[in-house]
């Protein structure tokens, strides 16, 4: 490269996968994002479009919510509220199946979510039972809410419980709780 050349660096964008290209072509609202470390494609969605997303998703094959979590991108960064899902009525495995033939079709689903008092995002357990404790879980310890969910109430924490354990700026009660050691 000469001194009249300028190295013009453009970022590495994410390229759209198949579910995405779909998505796209139903017109629903999602960002394209880095697959994850096992290839899997991973889609960014608004909390006000979850939901619809998540129905097109189910319409499309993808059956199974197989985790449903959430963790914190450190303090003051946004919470995170993430979806794997599998169409598991396409998997067919006999003995005679080939690699690609047992290869599942998995998507990530990732909602971000600023800091703030009341954070809610559209529950999934009309979809999929399976996200009933998960998500009770994601309430427990981020303090994530989950609009239309059967038994919004704690799963881990005691009900009178104060903040939100995983959360990287949670700050730990100073109190013991006497035990007796008979």
């Amino acid at each position: 490269m000469n001194d009249n050349q300028i190295e013009q660096t453009v970022p590495d964008k994410p390229i759209a996968g198949p579910v995405s290209n779909w998505l796209k072509s139903q017109n629903l609202e999602h960002d394209i994002l880095e697959s994850d470390h096992l290839g899997i494609e991973v889609i960014g969605v608004k909390p006000s479009s979850l939901f619809d997303v998540a129905s097109a998703l189910k319409e499309n094959g993808f059956d199974y919510l197989e985790c449903q979590g959430g963790y914190d991108e450190g303090p003051g960064e946004k919470l995170v509220c993430f979806y794997h899902l599998i169409a598991m009525n396409e998997l067919s495995i006999s003995s005679s199946s080939t690699p690609e033939k047992q290869k599942l079709r998995e998507i990530r689903l990732k909602v971000f979510l600023e800091r703030k008092e009341n954070i809610n995002v559209p529950s999934l357990y009309k979809l999929y039972r399976g996200a009933d404790w998960q998500e009770r879980e994601t309430y427990d310890m981020f303090g994530i809410k989950f609009e239309g969910h059967p038994h919004p109430k704690r799963l881990l924490m005691p009900d009178d419980w104060k903040g939100w354990p995983l959360r990287k700026d949670y700050v730990q009660p100073d109190f013991f709780e006497m035990q007796d050691a008979y």
